[in-house]
């Protein structure tokens, strides 16, 4: 099971978080989000290990502007997090790992997810919202049984410590990682390194890391 921990935009936040070895950590490179890394140096992502992938998290960027964020802060991953087509996501494959993000509810169809498919490395499953993100809120993972691709996926959308032992209950074969974000907060893009030791060792018994 691969931890992702999401949303951080502060120097020393982002060094303490590195040291707990998550797998990936995310960006949001999003105006309109109050976890936007704006002017965030580029030198605060360069003590990260090379072993963490460094991702940026866009919502309907163009294309331009992604390349020059990669370009300026060494992201190896990206985040499509808006309503990017396959043609989008494939246009960025091979060059960094991509990710296609999806707002699902209790309606949501899996089959739109078909035309996707080796455009992007990984989906991540959120919960839709009017926003992006970032809600804190869960959707029914049950609804998770009704997607049958084979790409692997990321689970995202109010995972907590309060809620880890529902997440270890999910057993689809294409479960690939989780993304801890919202609930692990002190604040907006503040991570409770607390709060993420215990995710982490939770995680890691569970899935024998």
């Amino acid at each position: 099971m691969v931890i992702k921990v999401c949303g951080l935009k502060q120097p020393d936040n982002i060094k303490a978080v590195a040291a707990l070895k998550p797998d990936y950590m995310g960006f949001i490179c999003y105006g309109p989000s109050p976890r936007y890394i704006n002017a965030l140096p580029a030198d605060a992502l360069e003590t990260i290990p090379a072993n963490i992938h460094k991702t940026g998290v866009f919502v309907n960027e163009t294309a331009d502007n992604i390349t020059l964020l990669i370009s300026k802060y060494g992201f190896d991953t990206i985040q499509l997090h808006g309503d990017e087509s396959p043609e989008f996501c494939e246009a960025f494959k091979g060059q960094v790992t991509v990710f296609k993000a999806f707002g699902v509810n209790n309606d949501f169809d899996f089959t739109k997810l078909n035309d996707y498919v080796n455009k992007a490395d990984y989906f991540l499953f959120d919960t839709k919202t009017a926003g992006y993100g970032g809600s804190g809120q869960t959707f029914d993972w049950g609804i998770l049984n009704n997607y049958q691709l084979d790409v692997p996926f990321f689970l995202s959308g109010g995972i907590s410590l309060d809620n880890l032992d529902e997440v270890k209950q999910i057993t689809h074969p294409q479960f690939y990682g989780v993304d801890l974000n919202s609930r692990f907060e002190t604040e907006p893009g503040i991570k409770s390194i607390q709060k993420l030791e215990q995710a982490f060792d939770i995680i890691k018994k569970q899935y024998n890391r």
